[in-house]
């Protein structure tokens, strides 16, 4: 009963948490909706050998065991060079029916012939395929697969990093209207309430404010995800056929218990620090805050910060590779904005005193400084939402640009060449005034300690003494030039990786091959992949020519030589533009999402914090009226108040996104990467100036009522209207700067 008399007369300061968490659920529905549907994709119709009813397929993936704990287990990888079909098994299944092929590829044939038949005949030589499962022979079924796993990771990252900020939003909010509510749980505590009572009092709020946000949250999500999956498929991100699966529950299910659980995790802490008011707090007059750090919370921020900053330590020192993966950087940042976050009221007051406010005129800065630095509890709630905006903005963003141009650079290193064919199936040619290096895509496989199977991409190379010189290798031992055909060049990644060294490993076509390391290659970003000579690599075709002008020679002459290849002709730099650009469309649009996910949830934590915050003081700001500011200058100060919480939060997210980005060019420089660490300005620029407009125009509007003496002055002291006409006189503070 308790809980449902104050959500009738709080309600306004609790509404900003119903958005979150309605918000926030609607999110996690829609994203849940799309994974269902990335999980458990349609069935596809085959369009290659549509008019067979049995498809046969040569083998397409390597198969080997591996250890699993006490026993073991078989794990696959898919092969680069998929088996073909061979003619004689060809011949055999014409004798049952018609066969169909696709021109000169063997990978697959259409057979018009009983499956039952047809599954005698192969038995183990190939893959008998019949009805959905056909769609595997297409072309456009491995596209398919990899664009599914880009939505996966996508819509996992985002509804993460909303349940993330969720939760923050909510916590943040909660903790101040806890603060602000003291004296009202104090009178509670007088009247004889107990600890237990009052914690449930404030936990019964957050439950009902979550099971109706949850409620409203899933009907909107269900209406969104229809305009998310549009979304993604007109950014690339989906293919075109990507739609959501009817009778879909589970999504709204998850979606409500979290956003429940949400309201009440971010209500728990808010809800003890309620039970622990002393009755004497009733009393309370002071406007400055005490006892915001207590032991526990400086313990707890202490445990994150060593966490965060250790998490980022140990994964540079173990695995600097990973530090350079999406997932990671994208969720990595949470434990240090949690911590930083928890331990802001500390850091608040030290940060406003170290702002230049003396330069603003009159007695701004002073009443801007102090109020802010005494009322830090209040300057925290208003920096939280500046402060996870900034952080996840340059973590995020930063990190994929720094990881992008660290690529970019690479890639131009790693070539002497003027120009770059690529293209499926070229034609290998010569070019005058040039040397022409001719290379396909394949890959090796090899089981590293028994128990896992790593498939690493590598290049086929026709002429090494011919790709020695076009290219560039970061070799830190042995020497490219020493590869043939019982060779691989491979990087520090390998388990084994000693010059002079043999290494059994699984070919491209997964063939079994003993070969002996001839050179080692830095780890890079990840680009650094194998090498072996064309003749490891059987059934690849070349993909790229790679050519070096000879100096004297017409580079006209050279292009066009190149052009009879089939490919497409491009200068290194043109090369090195389409296909390393700053963000691709899906990269662009899939942080792009991330980080829309969090300027809302900031703008929404920010105007319910500012309004609530100028709500509880009226007889603060009526009070300078009576000392002779005009509304003006009142509006001024809080304006100001609320810049200076922004800023300070902006800044202890700018630290965040700094530790990250510091240990991301720790880890490229341990790879053996180039390092330059790229900081989004303009957008941390941009967050920063939406979270101004938000909060100020928030805090001006909550206090624009509350300053206008006319009728608000009946509960000052002396009673009645302002005796000085309504604050036309003027408070001598502000006729010159406090020095």
């Amino acid at each position: 009963m308790l809980s449902i008399a104050s959500l009738r007369s709080r309600w306004p300061s609790l509404f900003g948490c119903f958005v979150a968490v309605a918000l926030g659920v609607a999110v996690m529905t829609a994203m849940g909706l799309g994974l269902a549907a990335a999980l458990d994709p349609p069935a596809r119709p085959p369009t290659r050998f549509a008019a067979s009813p049995v498809v046969v397929m040569g083998r397409d993936t390597l198969t080997m065991e591996v250890r699993r704990g006490p026993g073991t287990a078989l794990v696959s990888k898919p092969l680069a060079h998929p088996h073909p079909v061979d003619s004689e098994l060809i011949a055999g299944l014409r004798t049952l029916g018609p066969v169909r092929t696709d021109g000169a590829a063997r990978d697959a044939v259409g057979v018009d012939a009983p499956v039952g038949a047809v599954r005698r005949l192969v038995g183990d030589r190939a893959l008998v395929l019949t009805g959905g499962d056909r769609h595997r022979a297409d072309p456009s079924a491995a596209r398919d697969a990899e664009a599914l796993v880009g939505v996966d990771a996508l819509l996992g990252t985002a509804a993460g990093v909303t349940a993330f900020v969720s939760v923050f939003v909510t916590a943040s909010t909660f903790a101040f209207v806890v603060a602000l509510r003291r004296r009202e749980f104090g009178l509670l505590r007088l009247a004889g309430a107990m600890p237990g009572q009052v914690r449930r009092a404030v936990l019964g709020e957050a439950l009902a404010v979550g099971l109706a946000a949850s409620a409203v949250g899933c009907v909107l999500g269900g209406g969104e995800a229809p305009l998310l999956v549009r979304a993604l498929v007109d950014g690339g991100v989906a293919p075109p056929w990507f739609v959501l699966r009817d009778g879909t529950h589970w999504p709204y299910e998850v979606a409500f218990c979290t956003g429940v659980s949400v309201a009440l995790a971010g209500a728990w802490t808010s809800a003890r620090r309620a039970g622990r008011t002393d009755p004497l707090e009733a009393l309370r007059e002071a406007s400055v805050d005490t006892g915001v750090m207590p032991r526990s919370r400086r313990v707890t921020g202490a445990v994150l910060l060593a966490a965060g900053l250790g998490l980022t330590a140990w994964t540079l020192y173990a695995d600097p590779a990973a530090l350079l993966k999406r997932k990671t950087y994208a969720t990595q940042p949470m434990v240090l904005v949690t911590a930083v976050a928890v331990l802001a009221p500390m850091l608040v007051g030290p940060a406003v005193r170290l702002l230049p406010l003396r330069r603003l005129p009159r007695a701004y800065g002073l009443l801007i400084r102090e109020n802010a630095a005494a009322s830090v509890r209040r300057t925290a709630a208003v920096a939280a939402p500046a402060l996870v905006t900034v952080a996840l903005a340059g973590s995020l963003l930063g990190s994929a640009a720094t990881v992008t141009g660290a690529r970019a650079t690479e890639a131009r290193e790693h070539t002497r060449a003027e120009f770059v064919v690529t293209g499926e199936h070229l034609r290998k040619v010569t070019a005058p005034g040039a040397t022409v290096s001719a290379t396909a895509s394949t890959a090796v496989f090899v089981r590293e300690e028994g128990a896992a199977l790593i498939r690493s991409d590598a290049r086929a190379v026709s002429d090494v003494a011919a790709f020695v010189s076009v290219t560039r290798l970061p070799v830190v031992a042995g020497d490219v030039r020493d590869l043939d055909d019982r060779s691989i060049v491979v990087n520090e990644e390998w388990e084994r990786h000693e010059v002079g060294s043999w290494v059994p490993v699984r070919l491209g076509d997964g063939r079994p091959a003993r070969l002996r390391i001839a050179a080692v290659l830095a780890r890079g970003t990840g680009d650094n992949g194998a090498y072996v000579t064309a003749a490891n690599a059987p059934g690849s075709t070349v993909d790229r020519l790679d050519a070096r002008v000879r100096r004297g020679a017409d580079p006209a002459a050279v292009a066009k030589a190149l052009r009879l290849s089939g490919g497409t002709v491009r200068t290194t730099p043109a090369w090195l533009a389409a296909t390393h650009p700053r963000n691709g469309p899906q990269t662009r649009l899939g942080l792009l999402v991330v980080l829309g996910i969090a300027l809302v949830y900031a703008g929404i934590s920010l105007a319910g914090t500012c309004l609530m915050a100028t709500s509880a003081r009226g007889a603060e700001l009526r009070s300078l009226r009576l000392a002779g500011a005009t509304r003006a200058q009142v509006l001024g100060v809080v304006a100001g108040e609320t810049a200076v919480a922004v800023c300070v939060g902006a800044a202890l997210g700018a630290a965040v996104a700094g530790v990250n980005l510091a240990g991301l060019a720790g880890a490229l420089a341990r790879l053996s990467a180039p390092v330059a660490v790229t900081v989004p300005w303009g957008l941390l620029s941009g967050c920063v100036g939406v979270c101004l407009v938000i909060g100020v125009g928030a805090s001006v509007a909550g206090a624009w009522r509350r300053t206008d003496l006319t009728g608000g002055g009946t509960d000052m002291a002396g009673g009645g209207r302002d005796r000085t006409g309504g604050g036309g006189g003027r408070w001598p503070g502000w006729a010159s700067s406090p020095g």
